[in-house]
């Protein structure tokens, strides 16, 4: 604003519809602030006895912001408004389609509602986030519980999950600080409702809980979990293989690990911490060294992250996605369970699965085709002995 007010006369004439434009963003900041506040409302950080009460509202003060707010602290409070929109939200559905979809079919392919008393299987979410994927598991009758590390998460997750009262009760402004790649002035202010689904008014069937804190510090008791289901977060250790190990650790003989999203590796460009950054080709063999079997295994799948679907710029993953399996060594003997169906080094990617459908179908077609004579011969020929 203060550039735009040292602009010539003519030049502010000009951007007359922008300097409301910026006023409409101001406007849509504070409206988030509101929502931010609702959401601060429980002062889960801070004990109430660091807190002051005022009379007049029965509400919380709110203490002054610190005078150096870090950087990265602002870049997480605007990526937790967008995965509001993300995890609970209609606007987000597609992505939850993309990302969460093949986890919760393959959860359910094995651990069939028919074959097992579902309350029984537990299933671990390390990296929930604001934890709808935990949340469609556990309404499916499985007992679930999230793990998140982050406090902006927790908050918001927390906020979601317990105080909301009904459906679409808030509103959002998720893109209001996004100012490039705008074709229209109503893209950047855009509200997105949530929630789309009020937890409170439609509690799960089966247990549901998110634990805080650091993956690797928590989870250390073996044989505790029949199933591990990640999304978009092997990528965020130091050391993927430290991650491997404590999945294959803590899942019980015949549990499973699911796994979707890329390999962004976070640690990899960022100053005074390690990382090591392997492929896909050598996740696998780390996985099968560290004693997994991989029953299933995908590349290209699409995906897309907290994107601003009216944005110019739209970025997209093709991920990987796999199922591994903690063999059994009682089943193995007695032949319950089969070898990997697909060796380590076998790629395949999402649009292939489509190509083999084809040829499926094609296969099928002909064997429909009436037997010709012609065939008959041929197939006596066949018959013979050699």
């Amino acid at each position: 604003m203060d550039y735009l007010n040292s602009l010539s006369g003519e030049d502010q004439h000009m951007l007359a519809k922008y300097r409301a434009h910026l006023e409409c963003v101001r406007t849509c900041i504070d409206r988030n602030q509101a929502v931010i506040r609702e959401i601060l409302r429980e002062r889960v950080l801070y004990p109430p006895e660091e807190s002051t009460v005022n009379p007049s509202t029965d509400s919380w003060e709110f203490d002054e912001p610190p005078p150096n707010v870090r950087h990265g602290d602002m870049d997480q409070a605007q990526s937790t408004l967008k995965l509001i929109a993300r995890d609970w939200s209609t606007d987000g559905a597609l992505e939850r389609e993309q990302s969460y979809k093949p986890i919760i079919d393959s959860i359910v392919e094995y651990y069939k509602p028919s074959d097992y008393e579902l309350k029984e299987i537990k299933i671990l979410v390390p990296g929930a986030g604001l934890g709808r994927l935990t949340y469609e598991l556990a309404c499916l009758g499985y007992s679930c519980e999230g793990n998140e590390f982050s406090y902006f998460m927790l908050i918001a997750s927390n906020f979601v999950l317990n105080l909301c009262d009904y459906e679409n009760k808030y509103a959002l402004y998720p893109w209001v600080h996004q100012y490039v790649n705008n074709l229209r002035r109503e893209d950047q202010v855009a509200a997105v409702r949530f929630p789309d689904v009020c937890p409170r008014k439609n509690p799960p069937k089966g247990h549901f809980e998110i634990a805080a804190g650091d993956f690797l510090e928590i989870y250390k008791t073996a044989h505790s979990y029949n199933c591990v289901a990640t999304c978009f977060f092997i990528d965020c250790a130091n050391n993927v293989i430290d991650f491997i190990r404590t999945i294959y650790k803590i899942l019980v003989p015949g549990g499973i690990w699911v796994n979707l999203g890329p390999l962004l590796y976070h640690y990899s460009d960022v100053s005074g911490q390690n990382s090591i950054e392997p492929t896909f080709e050598d996740l696998c063999i780390i996985m099968e060294s560290v004693g997994f079997v991989i029953e299933k295994s995908r590349t290209g799948i699409h995906t897309k992250y907290a994107q601003n679907p009216a944005s110019m710029k739209q970025s997209e993953y093709q991920s990987l996605f796999w199922v591994c399996r903690k063999p059994d060594p009682f089943e193995e003997q007695r032949g319950k369970r089969k070898a990997s169906r697909e060796p380590h080094d076998l790629i395949v990617r999402e649009d292939s699965e489509e190509e083999e459908e084809d040829g499926r179908k094609k296969e099928e077609e002909q064997l429909k085709q009436p037997i010709t004579a012609d065939d008959e011969t041929e197939m006596e020929l066949l018959a013979q002995p050699t």
